[in-house]
Formats: C-alpha cells, sequence, structure tokens
C-alpha cells in the first residue's frame, strides 16, 4: 500500500484549563522538512516533537500547529503590563503620526495582542508533556490515515494508466504488418522514379529492405516497455515508499515510448504512441504525490 505525499491530521483534547488542538499538514518534498508553530511554553518540548513526528513520518513537508485556548481566570497567568504599556506607547506614536485620533478602544485591541499574557508557572509539568504527547500521537495516526486513503487512490489511478500502456503494446501489433507493407511500396515507388525497373536487381533489394525494416524493428522495445509495466505494477502492489522506485521506472518506460515513436514510421502507431507519452507524463505527476 502506497502514502501519499499529502496529509492531514487533527486531535484535540483537554489539559487543566487547556483546550489543545493539534492539526499536522503535508505536501510533497524529496526530504522530510518539519516545521513547527509552538505557543511559547511548549517549545522547550520543541525538540523532542521534532523527534516524535520524524519517527512517524517518512518524507514530506510537514506543518504541525498547536493552538492553545485558556482561561484568563488562572492563578498561572497574569497580564504583562510591560508589554502592554509598549504596545499602547508604539500604537499611541503611530496614531499621533498618521493624524488618527486615539480613544479607548485603543486599549482593547491592546489587551488582545499576543504574548500581553504571561505563564507564571515554573515550566511543563510531567503530567502535561504526557497528555501532549498523546496528543500528537492521536494526531499522526490521523495523519497517517489519511495519507493512506490518499496514497490507495493514487495507486489505484497509476496502475490504471500502466496497464492502459501495457495494453497499448498489443494495439500497435495489428499496425505492424500493414507498416512493413506500407515501407516496401513506398521504397519501391521512390526507387522506380529514379531506376528503370529491368536494372533494378530483385535479391539486392529485398536484401536493403530487410536490413532498414532491422533498423526500425521495434519488437526489443515493445518487451522492455511490457516488462517495465509489469515491474511497476509489481513494485506498487508489494511494496511500501516506493515512489522514488517508481519513478525511475517510469523514465525507462518512457525511453522506450520515445524509442518505439522514433521508429514508427507510421501515423497509426504515432497515435498509440503520442497516447502512451500523455499517460505517462500523467503516471509521472501522481508519483510526485506517491510517498
Amino acid at each position: 500500500m502506497q502514502l501519499s505525499m499529502t496529509g492531514f491530521g487533527k486531535a484535540t483534547g483537554v489539559f487543566a484549563n487547556k483546550n489543545v488542538t493539534i492539526e499536522i499538514r503535508s505536501v510533497n518534498s524529496k526530504q522530510l522538512d518539519i516545521n513547527l508553530k509552538l505557543p511559547l511554553f511548549y517549545r522547550e518540548k520543541e525538540a523532542e516533537i521534532r523527534n516524535i513526528v520524524g519517527r512517524a513520518i517518512e518524507r514530506g513537508k510537514i506543518d504541525l500547529s498547536v493552538t492553545v485556548e485558556q482561561s484568563v481566570a488562572t492563578s498561572n497567568y497574569a497580564i504583562n503590563a510591560d508589554v502592554v504599556k509598549d504596545y499602547y506607547r508604539q500604537l499611541k506614536d503611530l496614531a499621533e503620526e498618521l493624524g488618527v485620533t486615539v480613544g479607548e478602544q485603543l486599549y482593547t485591541s491592546v489587551i488582545r495582542l499576543p504574548e500581553v499574557l504571561k505563564n507564571e508557572a515554573q515550566g511543563l509539568i510531567e503530567e502535561e508533556w504526557v497528555s501532549l504527547t498523546k496528543l500528537i500521537n492521536e494526531a499522526l495516526a490521523d495523519f497517517i490515515q489519511f495519507r493512506r486513503q490518499e496514497g490507495a487512490a493514487l495507486e489505484h489511478d497509476v496502475k490504471q494508466r500502466v496497464n492502459t500502456i501495457d495494453e497499448a503494446i498489443k494495439k500497435i501489433e495489428q499496425f505492424e504488418k500493414q507498416r512493413i507493407d506500407k515501407i516496401k511500396q513506398r521504397l519501391s515507388k521512390n526507387l522506380n522514379e529514379f531506376i528503370p525497373a529491368a536494372s533494378i536487381d530483385a535479391n539486392r533489394f529485398e536484401q536493403e529492405i530487410i536490413y532498414f525494416l532491422e533498423k526500425i524493428d521495434i519488437t526489443e522495445e515493445k518487451v522492455r516497455l511490457h516488462n517495465h509495466c509489469q515491474f511497476f505494477i509489481q513494485t506498487i502492489t508489494n511494496e511500501s515508499a516506493a515512489g522514488r522506485k517508481l519513478g525511475f521506472i517510469a523514465q525507462e518506460m518512457g525511453r522506450e515510448i520515445n524509442t518505439i515513436g522514433s521508429k514508427a514510421n507510421d501515423t497509426d502507431i504515432q497515435r498509440i504512441v503520442v497516447m502512451m507519452k500523455d499517460e505517462l507524463e500523467k503516471i509521472k505527476e501522481q508519483l510526485l504525490n506517491i510517498l
């Protein structure tokens, strides 16, 4: 089962007077990139939170935010008077500079600004850290489940497209015999325009035709492309976190499709090749979102 690079997880809980919400989001990235948004009183645990997230998530650009809503009426919190005075002074100076009248609403605005409340507790107690860790793990479990569901949809879509390419190989075969006949007719017609028919060595002409047909033969490319398609399906079905490996296989598929196109010499086969390329580009786009 493949996992999507994009994901979302959420968990909420209550500790003492705090309502804690944890949200985890991710987008695709070549490496693991963790961005944390924590309240001031949880920042002492930043390294440990990173370790928890890093052990659970292999790759992706991860944004984890912890939001805390708490009651002001608690002995652990007090208004930070110095911060309030500094905010008020700066806003009042700015209002005077802009010629704006300052009213009582300025104080109401100041009291809502960040860091106005200060935590007077002596650090993060162990019980709260245990509770926070539990919430982080719950959010991670929700996040991974989201990735799993998205990954299943991506896997289904990509498999269908690979099978479409594999089936197109058989469609090419129905045009190969007529391709050879067309090439023979075209070469014969071109030759007759410059050399009288009586002067043409039929055996030599057949030898040259055989040599030319060997150069544009696409049998090996079809076999290799089929094998790549089968290997792709086996890998995405049996291996986890195979996004990079699948990308390498898709590159090899692209090489064989391009070679078939360059050797085609037939409009019907070229149409199939164009369809294959279109499917392969969509596969590559989807693989960017597979872990």
